[in-house]
C-alpha cells in the first residue's frame, strides 16, 4: 500500500492545479478505467447488466474478460465503467448509441455560528421541522453509507469502507444536517452550540474521494445509487480543476439525471479564485455555491521581547502561558548538510532547517507554510510574514501566526538588532469581522467557462473558518501527520459553503415537497441577500445573486421554473444534435431544430449574463416565464436598477395573477454600450 507523503508546496492545497503528464511512451495495450456513457436509461424492459456485458463481449471478444473488466453498470441512466485499452476506447467511441467515452478523470475536494449569521436561527428550523412533523428530537440520522473506488488504490490512512479518514465528509454532512451540540469548539476556540441547517434531516453518505482524489466512475456510481435511493437533495463538495464539457463532466451528467427524478444537486464553485473563468460545476441544472465570510475571524498575536505586538491570522490552539522563547530567523538556521541554503531556510520549508539551531526556539519565516519545517526541527513555534492570504486562517500543528509582510520586516529588524531576541505567541482569539459578508479570495470566479450566457456562481454561502464535526482519526491541522484528535474542526473552502446551500435547499424542499429542483434553486437565488458590490471588483462573478437567506426562500412569491425540455433546447444551442439529445434524455420526441451554437438567452434562469466584446453594442432580448407561488390574487411591479451605460425595459412592467401556479411571460430588452468595468443590474418584482 502506498504511503501518503507530505506535500512539497503548501499553496497547492488550495490554489494550484496540476496535470500529471507521463513523459514516457504510453502503453496502448494497458487497460485503464473509462466510462461508456449512453444517456438516459431506455424505457420498458431493460436489463442494464446484461446489455452492457453483451456490448463488452462484442468489443473485447471474451465473456470472461468482459466480466473481469466491468466495474460498474449504472441503473438510473445508461452507461458503465470499464477497463479498456486505447483501441477498445476507439471502438466504443464509434459505436451507435454511445454519447461519449469518458476517461476516469480524478477530481478533487473543495477544501468552514454560520447559520445564525445568515439569519437562519434555531427557531426557524424548529418551526419548519414541526410543521412537517419531523418529530425526531432533531438527531442526525445517517441512514446508509456506501463507498466506491474504481481505481482500487488505497493509501495507508484510507479505510476500505464508508468511514471517513479525511474529515471532509464528516464536516460537510454535519454542516448541512448535524444535530445541536452545546459546548462544541476547537480546543476552546469558537465555543458554542454547533448545529447543521436541518438537524432533523436524514443523511445517506456516498464516499467517492480518497487520498488520491475522486474518480469520475465513482462519482457517477454514487449519483446512480443516490437517485435509486430516492434522496431529495444531493450535496457535492468537489469538482474538476479544468473545464469539462457537459457530456464529459461526471457531476453535470449525474446532476442532469438527478434533475429528471426531481432531485436538486448543490455543488461547490471551487477553490481556484480569485482568477476569472475558474468556477467549477457550472451546468445550469445545478446550484453552484461560492464561499463568503461570517462575522468572525481568528487571530493570534506575536509578542516580541521589546514589547511590540503583531496581530496575525491563525486558529492557534496552543497556549505558551506567556513564556518567551529565543527568536531566530529561518535564514540563520540552514541545514547545509541536507542541501539547504539561506534562500530556502528563510522560508522554513520542510527539511531545510538545522535542528541544532532551531530546537526550543520560535522561528520567523518569510512565507506562509504549514509549520512542519519548524516542527521537525524541534522548534517551539513560528511567526510567518506573508501577504498572500489575508482573509482566512489555518490551524497549525504548533504555535503559529501569519502576520503581514511589512510587520515581518519589523520582526526581522528586531532579530538583527537585538543581542538576545525573544518572542511568544498567544493563544488564538476570535474577533468580530464587521466587513462580513464578502466573498473570500480562494472562491472560484466566473464567468462561466463553457456557457458565459449562464451566470455562475449562482449564489454565495458561509465557507470561511467554519466549525463543524470532524473525524477523530483525521489530522486536526494542515499538517497531515498531526497526531492529535478532535471531534470538531475549523476549516475553509467552497466545500464548506456548499452544504450550507444544500441545507437551505432541504429546508425549502420540506416546506414545498412538490417543487421542482429549479423552483427550489430559483427561490434561493431570488431571495438571496444583496452583497455589497463595493467589496468585490468582480461583482456577480464572485457572489452570483447574493448570500443565501433560507428564511425568505420558502416564500419567494414568484419562481423561474425549468424542466428537461428547457435543458434540451439549451443543449441544442450548444451543438448537440437530435440523435445525441435523444440518447441523453431517453425521449425520441426530443428534437433540435438547430445545432448552430447560439446564446442561452431564452433559458428560464433566475439570472442574466451577456458576454460582449470591446466596442460591441449591447442589444439583447431575454425571455423568462415566472410562476406564481405566493398569494393567489397578487400583483407584481417590475423595478430595475439603473446603469448609465445601458437601458433595460421590462415587458410587461406589471404582472397580475389570479391563481397559484399561474404562469406569465416577461421580456427583458437590454441596449446600450459596454462600459470600462463590469456592468451589473438588479431586477426585482
Amino acid at each position: 500500500m502506498a504511503k501518503k507523503g507530505v506535500i512539497s508546496l503548501f499553496y497547492s492545497l488550495l490554489f494550484a492545479a496540476f496535470l500529471l503528464i507521463n513523459c514516457h511512451a504510453a502503453d496502448t495495450t494497458e487497460r485503464k478505467v473509462h466510462i461508456v456513457y449512453m444517456g438516459d436509461r431506455p424505457k420498458g424492459d431493460f436489463s442494464a447488466a446484461s446489455t452492457h456485458h453483451s456490448m463488452l463481449k462484442g468489443v473485447i471478444g471474451s465473456a470472461s474478460s468482459a466480466k473481469k473488466s466491468l466495474i460498474y453498470s449504472y441503473r438510473t441512466f445508461n452507461g458503465f465503467a470499464v477497463k479498456l485499452t486505447d483501441e477498445e476506447v476507439g471502438r466504443f467511441s464509434e459505436m451507435e448509441g454511445v454519447v461519449r467515452v469518458i476517461p476516469n478523470h480524478i477530481l478533487k475536494l473543495h477544501t468552514t455560528r454560520s447559520w445564525d449569521f445568515i439569519g437562519f436561527t434555531q427557531d426557524n428550523v424548529g418551526a419548519r421541522i414541526e410543521a412537517n412533523e419531523y418529530h425526531s428530537q432533531n438527531a442526525i440520522k445517517i441512514i446508509g453509507g456506501r463507498y466506491y473506488n474504481s481505481e482500487n488504490r488505497y493509501f495507508d490512512n484510507d479505510f476500505k469502507s464508508p468511514r471517513d479518514s479525511e474529515g471532509h465528509g464528516t464536516h460537510t454532512s454535519s454542516t448541512a444536517a448535524g444535530d445541536r451540540v452545546p459546548g462544541a469548539s476547537y480546543y476552546g476556540l469558537a465555543n458554542g452550540t454547533a448545529r447543521g441547517g436541518i438537524p432533523g434531516a436524514r443523511i445517506a453518505m456516498y464516499k467517492v474521494c480518497w487520498s488520491f482524489g475522486c474518480a469520475t466512475a465513482d462519482i457517477l456510481a454514487a449519483f446512480d445509487d443516490a437517485i435509486a435511493d430516492g434522496v431529495d437533495i444531493i450535496s457535492v463538495s468537489l469538482g474538476s480543476d479544468f473545464p469539462l464539457f457537459y457530456d464529459e463532466d461526471p457531476i453535470a451528467i449525474g446532476a442532469f439525471h438527478a434533475m429528471k427524478y426531481g432531485i436538486l444537486t448543490s455543488n461547490s464553485a471551487g477553490n481556484s479564485g480569485p482568477w476569472p473563468y475558474s468556477v467549477s460545476n457550472y451546468a445550469p441544472w445545478t446550484l453552484t455555491v461560492a464561499a463568503s465570510t461570517i462575522d468572525r475571524k481568528f487571530i493570534a498575536k506575536a509578542v516580541l521581547g521589546n514589547g511590540q505586538v503583531f496581530t496575525g491570522l491563525s486558529i492557534n490552539s496552543f497556549e505558551l502561558l506567556g513564556k518567551s522563547y529565543h527568536l531566530i530567523w529561518g535564514g540563520d538556521a540552514a541545514n547545509y548538510s541536507a542541501g539547504g541554503s539561506l534562500d530556502l531556510s528563510k522560508y522554513c520549508i520542510t527539511g531545510v532547517l538545522n535542528s541544532y539551531k532551531v530546537e526550543g526556539k520560535i522561528v520567523y519565516c518569510e512565507t506562509l507554510w504549514n509549520g512542519t519545517g519548524v516542527l521537525e526541527a524541534n522548534g517551539v513555534g513560528t511567526i510567518m510574514g506573508d501577504d498572500e492570504i489575508t482573509d482566512f486562517a489555518f490551524n497549525y500543528p504548533l504555535p503559529a501566526t501569519q502576520i503581514s509582510a511589512s510587520d515581518g520586516e519589523k520582526v526581522l529588524d528586531y532579530i538583527r538588532t537585538t543581542e538576545n531576541p525573544t518572542a511568544t505567541i498567544l493563544l488564538g482569539e476570535t474577533w468580530k469581522d464587521y466587513m462580513a459578508p464578502y466573498v473570500v479570495s480562494f472562491s472560484s470566479r466566473g464567468p462561466n467557462p463553457i456557457t458565459p450566457d449562464v451566470l455562475k456562481p449562482d449564489l454565495t454561502a458561509p465557507g470561511v473558518d467554519i466549525l463543524a464535526a470532524w473525524s477523530p482519526v483525521a489530522s486536526p491541522s494542515i499538517d497531515g501527520e498531526d497526531p492529535r484528535s478532535v471531534e470538531y474542526n475549523i476549516i475553509s473552502g467552497t466545500s464548506m459553503s456548499c452544504p450550507h446551500a444544500s441545507g437551505a435547499a432541504a429546508y425549502v424542499k420540506a416546506a414545498h415537497p412538490d417543487w421542482s429542483p429549479d423552483a427550489i434553486k430559483s427561490s434561493l437565488m431570488t431571495t438571496a441577500t444583496v452583497v455589497d458590490p463595493r467589496k468585490h471588483e468582480d461583482l456577480e462573478f464572485a457572489y452570483g445573486s447574493g448570500q443565501i437567506n433560507p428564511t425568505l426562500a420558502i416564500k419567494p412569491g414568484l419562481v423561474y421554473d425549468a424542466n428537461e425540455t428547457d435543458y434540451v433546447n439549451f443543449l441544442c444551442s450548444h451543438g448537440y444534435n437530435t440523435t445525441t439529445v435523444r440518447l441523453i434524455t431517453g425521449d425520441n420526441s426530443s428534437v433540435c431544430t438547430t445545432t448552430s451554437p447560439g446564446p442561452a438567452w431564452d433559458l428560464n434562469y433566475p439570472s442574466f449574463s451577456f458576454p460582449i466584446d470591446d466596442g460591441q453594442p449591447i442589444n439583447s432580448v431575454f425571455t423568462r416565464t415566472v410562476t406564481n407561488v405566493g398569494s393567489p390574487n397578487s400583483t407584481y411591479t417590475a423595478w430595475v436598477s439603473l446603469q448609465p451605460c445601458f437601458k433595460i425595459t421590462v415587458d410587461p412592467p406589471v404582472l397580475s395573477f389570479s391563481a397559484l401556479g399561474e404562469k406569465k411571460l416577461e421580456i427583458f430588452h437590454h441596449e446600450g454600450h459596454r462600459p470600462d468595468d463590469f456592468p451589473a443590474t438588479d431586477h426585482i418584482w
